[in-house]
């Protein structure tokens, strides 16, 4: 971890000891109130982890920000991952490179009309007088991406269908939240999957006038 990195944990911290410390100091939990179950079956206060039943504003107040601050981890690992876990490095083979305000080629100055391999980036709606393509990488495409794609599909079905089948029988609480969890973040992981084997990388620059 960077220097940077260190400093934004210590200072993560020292922002939610104090919060903590406000919040174990609430209101006392307060007394259950279960459902008859002669009338129905439902049992939304079961569960596999034991919550309290009442919380204090100070104790919501921490575990939001908790979960924002999880929330900021997990959004900078998975740009971190599309950006250059499958992206290529600097030492790879463009399909085409230009300098600035220069035509598109390649790292061995052949521009792209003159290469033989199908090299030739056609982005119109990206390319203008002002904008051109710097550097252009295809999608991987690779065996990798479409396991990852078609095993969170298929948890982001099976996540679906248990949430509808509790809905359907005990609508326990922190069932639903987990199964709901596990559907959402499945679709999330299969965008970014998508974005980062099958979509093109592309790097341009601007020239604008201060």
């Amino acid at each position: 971890m960077r220097r940077n990195g260190y400093i934004v944990v210590l200072l993560v911290v020292m922002t939610l000891l104090p919060m903590w410390y406000v919040g174990v100091h609430g209101e006392p939990p307060a007394e259950e109130i279960a459902i008859d179950q002669s009338v129905t079956e439902m049992r939304p206060l079961a569960g596999f982890v034991d919550v309290p039943t009442k919380l204090s504003p100070s104790q919501v107040g921490v575990i939001v920000w908790v979960a924002l601050f999880v929330l900021i981890g997990v959004l900078t690992v998975a740009h971190r991952f599309m950006n250059r876990a499958v992206r290529p490095g600097d030492g790879d083979r463009a399909t085409a490179v230009a300098a600035d305000g220069g035509s598109v080629g390649d790292p061995s100055g052949e521009s792209s009309e003159q290469r033989a391999d199908g090299g030739r980036v056609g982005l119109p709606w990206l390319a203008t007088e002002d904008r051109w393509v710097v550097e252009y990488h295809d999608a991987t495409e690779a065996v990798e991406g479409l396991v990852a794609m078609g095993g969170l599909t298929v948890l982001a079905v099976v996540f679906a269908a248990l949430f509808t089948g509790e809905y359907l029988t005990l609508a326990r609480t922190q069932y639903f939240g987990v199964y709901a969890a596990g559907m959402f973040l499945s679709l999330a992981g299969s965008t970014v999957a998508y974005y980062a084997w099958f979509m093109p990388h592309v790097e341009v620059a601007e020239r604008r006038s201060h």
